[in-house]
């Protein structure tokens, strides 16, 4: 049981939830940049949360299937078909052997992320199926899906029932993402965090899987920027030397010396990795007290939506 792909798109890799407990050995966690998206697409083909998927960039793929089973698209709107007929995002479909997938350019948001009922058949690598590009490591043989690979699947039941739910909106040009300041913003003057916290910033082209570049008024200092290196989550906000921020994501590395002024809340990492270039940031300080709550109602939400589809089988 397979999928062929006849397109893969500019960027496509295999993703999980990441590779954890090995930062103190140099391997950032890597995984999906929207993991909420991830586990939407696995819940909704009946998956564990954190079972592997196909994350696709600015474009989705083209890819036949050789059997049977169910699918479901989530993320970014790349409009996909089957056979030329269009299917609803963050939804069980059903697809048959000989079925061609297609999808386009995203219509709103960056990345969209395919789940396949009972996942691929990958081998993992240090505990997890996600592609390690720099490494070249885990996913489909440690780099970005090329024309003519075959993605072996595993063997899973067909499920019965309407399974689907609330499509996020990644369309707005301007999102407000919510911070927790610190560790280092001591680092920086008051004018500097009062700048940070009421400008408006703007993605930039250059931003990637390992960091969402900012540009717009830069972050004034009080003696420099540079620290003794020291351990980086995602979403930490470094501030380099011209004082336009950094917003480290999944492929991040796994030190850094530029002294950090905030770290994005868990829950606003999905607006961040559905940002195209040109979309506009701005930035709210909010207490961890609240950032755990955010996170908190994110996952009580996912185990209702579990609840609710099994009860549908």
């Amino acid at each position: 049981m397979k999928i062929k792909i006849n397109f893969p798109g500019p960027l496509t890799t295999v993703q999980d939830e990441g590779r954890m407990g090995l930062m103190s050995v140099g391997f950032s966690s890597g995984g999906a940049m929207d993991a909420d998206s991830m586990r939407l697409a696995n819940i909704l083909v009946g998956n564990s949360e954190g079972e592997g998927t196909l994350e696709m960039t600015f474009m989705g793929i083209s890819a036949e299937f050789d059997f049977d089973a169910v699918i479901a698209i989530t993320g970014a709107d790349m409009m996909p078909t089957v056979n030329g007929s269009p299917i609803p995002m963050y939804a069980a479909v059903g697809v048959h052997a000989g079925d061609t997938l297609e999808m386009k350019n995203a219509k709103s948001g960056m990345r969209s992320y395919l789940a396949v009922s009972g996942g691929f058949d990958i081998e993992k690598a240090m505990g997890s199926l996600s592609t390690n590009l720099k490494c070249g490591i885990g996913g489909y043989e440690g780099r970005k899906l090329m024309a003519g690979d075959e993605i072996y699947c595993n063997r899973s039941s067909r499920l019965i029932g309407e399974r689907a739910c609330e499509a996020e909106n990644f369309g707005s040009d301007r999102i407000s993402v919510r911070v927790i300041l610190g560790p280092q913003d001591d680092y920086f003057t008051d004018k500097g965090i009062a700048t940070f916290l009421s400008s408006e910033y703007t993605v930039s082209d250059k931003s990637d899987r390992m960091g969402i570049r900012l540009t717009g008024d830069a972050v004034e200092n009080k003696n420099g920027v540079d620290i003794v290196s020291d351990g980086i989550a995602m979403g930490a906000v470094q501030i380099p030397a011209s004082g336009e921020p950094i917003i480290m994501m999944a492929d991040r590395q796994t030190t850094g010396g530029y002294a950090k002024i905030a770290t994005v809340i868990g829950r606003d990492l999905t607006l961040l990795s559905q940002a195209k270039p040109g979309t506009r940031v701005s930035f709210k300080a909010v207490s961890e007290k609240e950032a755990v709550k955010l996170l908190r109602k994110q996952k009580n939400k996912l185990s209702r939506l579990k609840c609710k589809l099994n009860a549908t089988k």
